[in-house]
């Protein structure tokens, strides 16, 4: 994993509790645009304008989209790909986005990642947004560029050892995520008789602060997430349930032309190798 250790990064969240409460528009680092110029209806010919794409994606993430607090700087795999979107948008190279800095990062929780593209205040969100039929109603998503699976976070001294453990405990999530649904559909098509209540959070790091308080009795996210707040205290319940399949794609705005250069950007970094050697140098599981 690039340039922080897991238990460094852990480490950085007591220190940085006020920042990562942060999310909505305008608490990205890097001043971006919060809302799009022109009158075009060309989101493409928008861009160009602005000379920046504006981009939500995580700040809480490992390996992801995190924002290093001894830089201020986003890294991650989603950070890149943000970089590949906006030399494709504006007919740079990558290598030439990344260095003029052609990105303006937003930070964007599950709550608000949807409403910003819907304002215009954002023109691609690249933050673990889980494909589904009903999103696609209201965004137009890119092929998948990953695909995960939802875990259980633990403590070890619990003393939890299957999902029975669970029945009547609290789990945290995060607000506006599949989560929730997906434990619940798992525990019913396994047949384990087990009734857990939910606590939704605003972002992981508040879930992780009340599982390590003892406010919730497990942590429930995407594994690639958790592997993040995975200390030596605490470990995944029955790893070889494998449940919640989770493509994350590319969202824009409905119906905009700029969904098909993401697309067809997202395919090409596929076919290519870029995402897998992506997923290698960041250590994504």
């Amino acid at each position: 994993m690039k340039n922080m250790s897991r238990r460094q990064f852990i480490g950085t969240l007591g220190l940085t509790g006020a920042v990562m409460a942060l999310g909505l528009a305008g608490c990205g680092s890097n001043g971006g645009n919060s809302a799009s110029t022109g009158s075009s209806d060309s989101k493409v010919e928008t861009i160009k304008s602005r000379g920046k794409l504006n981009a939500g994606v995580k700040k809480d993430v490992l390996g992801y989209g995190y924002l290093d607090p001894a830089t201020n700087k986003y890294q991650g795999l989603e950070i890149d790909l943000c970089y590949q979107l906006a030399a494709a948008v504006l007919g740079v190279s990558y290598d030439e986005a990344k260095e003029k800095d052609l990105v303006a990062f937003t930070d964007v929780t599950p709550k608000t990642r949807g409403p910003l593209i819907d304002n215009d205040s954002l023109d691609v969100v690249v933050a673990t947004y889980t494909i589904t039929d009903e999103r696609k109603k209201s965004w137009d998503f890119s092929t998948p560029y990953r695909t995960d699976h939802v875990g259980i976070l633990v403590k070890k001294s619990s003393g939890f050892q299957t999902m029975t453990d669970l029945n009547g405990k609290v789990i945290g999530v995060s607000q506006g995520s599949t989560t929730k649904d997906l434990v619940t559909k798992m525990l019913q098509e396994n047949n384990f008789n087990v009734t857990p209540t939910f606590q939704e959070f605003p972002d992981y790091p508040s879930i992780k602060s009340a599982l390590d308080a003892g406010n919730v009795d497990a942590f429930a996210m995407d594994r690639s997430t958790l592997k993040t707040y995975t200390t030596d205290d605490c470990e995944l319940l029955q790893p070889d349930i494998e449940f919640g399949a989770q493509d994350y794609g590319v969202a824009t705005k409905k119906g905009s032309d700029l969904s098909k250069v993401v697309d067809d950007k997202v395919n090409e970094l596929l076919s290519n190798g870029w995402i897998d050697q992506e997923i290698k140098d960041w250590g994504l599981l």
